[in-house]
């Protein structure tokens, strides 16, 4: 097989696509500050709750509607970013396979996953709110812990089949491979599956998914298509260095902390807010505002520090996956190949790979496996003197 090299072409496209991207990430945290504030400042937030007494005096029945109008609203506000970045711009790059219709039912999927999931939230933590005022924050932390712990457990058997198919690796001869290499790397894995990502996108990717009696590998058949045994073994090596370094744990409590952070400083807000704005209590659902300004300014602050430690993490991962496959070469072609194939930036602007960027840019990864195997050839070098 050829050496695989970046592509020029596909790079200049990789860069235009970023800038894009990164713009359009701006207009959205302004559309969501913007949203949130209108409601709060102009006690569009408090007429609201006052309409929604006037259909039910349920605590339970007032939230849930509350956070279904304030959702579809914001829904309806994103959806021209929504649809360009996630249907326009991706067929315009030659990423995306999916028609509108598909893009479309994704989208409906979604947002009836997320307003679900979301709505099991928020009257957990305003029952918490009415019950438990001094500590509610602490105790929505802990229990949104547990949830996100279900929830990792059981997407790969209720949230992705939504989405994409499984079906078990026919190659026998890859899966005993990857089998073995989770084996070496101390990690369980209940099969070998591909998921058809070609339905929806030009993309290669691959991923261990699930907890505990639910991991397992997963191919995208993008992947299958382009790559050999030993650059799978290597993107699965990473995938499994993760597990193997006890990432996925650390990952959550690091998400964890930073939520019960975000709590806290939403508790703060809301008791500074009862006075400020006159509201009835921390439990009032018209002071929700508040709580979105807390834990999402929070995100986008902390993203900087999350993103370093990410980074961090990632790069472990991959000189894990050096180590264990001992293949640094088949290594540097995968990263080329997925650079090349999924329009990746292989050396993106330093502030946005500081700012934006969860794993080292693709450059640095390769740079990376060139240093290990110049390494190789000076031990073995070494060796034979």
């Amino acid at each position: 097989m050829a050496e695989a090299v970046l592509d020029p072409e596909r790079q200049r496209k990789a860069k235009e696509y970023a800038r894009i991207r990164h713009r359009l990430l701006v207009a959205e945290l302004a559309i969501a500050a913007v949203y949130v504030l209108v409601l709060l400042l102009s006690g569009l937030s408090v007429w609201f709750k006052a309409q929604l007494l006037r259909m039910t005096a349920q605590p339970l029945g007032v939230v849930a509607l509350y956070f279904v109008v304030f959702s579809i609203v914001y829904g309806l506000l994103d959806f021209p970013s929504s649809y360009y970045g996630g249907y326009v711009l991706p067929h315009r790059y030659g990423l995306s396979t999916q028609s509108l219709k598909g893009w479309l039912v994704d989208q409906a999927k979604s947002a009836a996953l997320g307003l679900g999931i979301g709505l099991v939230a928020m009257e957990v933590m305003y029952y918490l709110l009415r019950a438990f005022p001094a500590v509610w924050w602490l105790l929505t932390g802990i229990l949104f812990l547990f949830f996100t712990i279900i929830l990792a457990n059981l997407a790969p058997l209720l949230i992705v089949p939504l989405f994409f198919k499984f079906k078990p690796l026919e190659d026998e001869e890859l899966v005993s491979r990857l089998t073995a290499l989770a084996e070496r790397a101390g990690t369980r894995v209940r099969g070998v599956f591909t998921i058809d990502l070609s339905t929806r996108t030009t993309a290669a990717n691959a991923a261990l998914m699930g907890l505990g009696n639910t991991r397992r590998i997963v191919l995208g058949d993008t992947l299958m298509e382009e790559y050999d045994a030993d650059e799978i073994e290597t993107i699965l090596a990473h995938e499994l260095g993760h597990h193997a370094r006890g990432d996925i744990w650390r990952g959550i409590v690091v998400q964890a902390a930073l939520t019960l952070v975000g709590l806290f400083l939403a508790d703060r807000l809301l008791r500074w807010g009862v006075a400020y704005f006159a509201f009835d209590g921390l439990a009032d659902v018209a002071a929700f505002p508040l709580v979105a300004m807390a834990m999402g300014g929070l995100a986008v602050l902390a993203m900087p520090l999350t993103n370093a430690y990410s980074r961090w993490r990632e790069g472990l991962a991959d000189q894990f996956s050096l180590e264990v496959t001992g293949k640094p070469q088949a290594f540097i072609s995968s990263m080329t190949k997925l650079a090349n194939q999924n329009l990746a930036e292989a050396e993106p602007e330093p502030w946005a790979e500081v700012l934006l960027y969860s794993h080292p840019a693709i450059g640095r990864r390769i740079q990376r496996a060139q240093s290990y195997q110049a390494s190789l050839a000076e031990e073995s070098a070494s060796q034979c003197r």
